[in-house]
């Protein structure tokens, strides 16, 4: 028996390395894969995606601190079938509340977070394993809400909690001030004020705020203007925006926007708990606009005042807009539309078992999707979460 071991064994790990060089292949297409944490109180909030030059994923995310008001930094770098090659849960607890997504300036990766002292905003800089390359930089803005690519600029929005405005600001990748901080008045008044405040507080109810340039070279924030949460239309160094969509106070307004072309965006709504989906719509950028007359796709399966997440996926055969959002029933629904007519085509929902919320999802190297994501193991134990989908599955989505 033994002599016959040892004639078929180098046969059976021969058959072994071929069927796990296939797995392997297969799983750089398609994997879903949890990240669980030996601190039975860790608490994990995704932020952001991004996927690295090697084809590995960089994950951002928040981290609860026990001892804190605010949120702390994690970071986690897996390869391209999902496996853990490096994490950073150790970040230091002076910073906190870290804003993305991840921005690939210069070969770095870069995002925004604030210091525990004055709330100053921090520039932090990131090789692609998720490893601090340089020195963090005070920006000298308090209250970081936003951040997005300008070129190879960096468009911040922020709160000035003195002069109770929403500051505009483009920086260098090195972190100094190239164009602003160009204020909007949110309104006088706590009760203005308060539902900023509790965006950074862990626990306090998290607002969609963003911002970054339309295609005719405008700059938009979604947040904050005269006592309403609203998507507003500017220029560096204006006294007044150009254009406003106002929403309802902090009840209504955008839950995400992206443009995508000649004054084209897509966006979806929230308004008191429902949802509203816009693949293709045209946006005013000069004047008001009341967002309510906006209409939009209602989907009474999405949760009340839904995260939503837009892609904008683009291959040589099909461009769409896929909306990531989280369901009633605790899974992540991908919702994909055609971007030429607006008509959808098709619907994908992520997870089982355990409750499922979205972080954000990209488009990868080989036209699959990426989404990172949150769930919670036995119902209670918040850990990240990410579902690779292939190019075949996403044209199944999509076509």
């Amino acid at each position: 028996m033994k002599s016959i071991i040892r004639i078929f064994l180098p046969l059976t790990l021969l058959v072994s390395a071929c069927l796990e060089k296939a797995d392997l292949r297969l799983e750089e297409k398609s994997f879903f894969r949890i990240y669980d944490n030996a601190d039975f109180n860790a608490a994990f909030t995704p932020i952001d995606i991004q996927q690295t030059s090697d084809e590995g994923y960089l994950v951002l995310a928040g981290k609860r601190l026990d001892d804190s008001n605010f949120t702390g930094i994690y970071l986690l770098k897996v390869d391209k079938t999902g496996q853990i090659v490096n994490e950073v849960d150790d970040f230091d607890t002076q910073y906190v509340n870290p804003v993305g997504p991840l921005l690939l300036i210069n070969g770095a990766y870069h995002f925004v977070c604030m210091d525990t002292n004055l709330q100053l905003a921090q520039l932090v800089r990131l090789n692609a394993n998720g490893d601090i390359d340089g020195s963090i930089t005070p920006l000298g803005l308090t209250y970081p809400l936003a951040i997005n690519t300008d070129g190879n600029n960096i468009l911040l929005l922020s709160y000035d909690n003195e002069d109770k405005q929403m500051d505009i600001t483009q920086l260098s990748a090195t972190g100094s001030i190239s164009a602003g901080p160009t204020g909007f008045s949110i309104g006088v008044g706590d009760e203005t004020e308060e539902p900023i405040i509790n965006h950074f507080i862990q626990g306090g109810r998290k607002f969609p705020f963003a911002i970054g340039r339309t295609s005719g070279g405008a700059i938009y924030y979604n947040g904050f203007y005269n006592y309403t949460f609203s998507l507003v239309f500017t220029s560096f160094g204006a006294d007044d925006p150009a254009g406003v969509v106002y929403g309802q106070q902090d009840d209504g307004g955008f839950s995400a926007v992206m443009p995508v072309g000649a004054g084209q965006f897509a966006a979806s709504r929230f308004n008191f708990g429902d949802n509203f989906l816009l693949p293709q719509i045209n946006l005013t950028t000069n004047g008001i606009t009341i967002g309510t007359e906006l209409g939009g796709f209602t989907l009474p399966e999405l949760a009340p005042n839904a995260t939503v997440r837009l892609l904008h996926h683009t291959t040589d055969q099909q461009a769409s807009i896929v909306f990531g959002s989280n369901t009633q029933a605790r899974q992540i629904a991908l919702l994909a539309y055609n971007e030429d007519d607006g008509s959808f085509t098709g619907s994908r929902y992520l997870g089982f078992a355990n409750p499922f919320e979205i972080g954000n999802l990209i488009q990868t190297s080989d036209d699959g999707i990426a989404v990172c994501g949150i769930t919670y193991l036995a119902g209670r134990f918040p850990r990240i979460c990410i579902f690779k989908l292939s190019k075949q599955e996403v044209e199944e989505l999509t076509k």
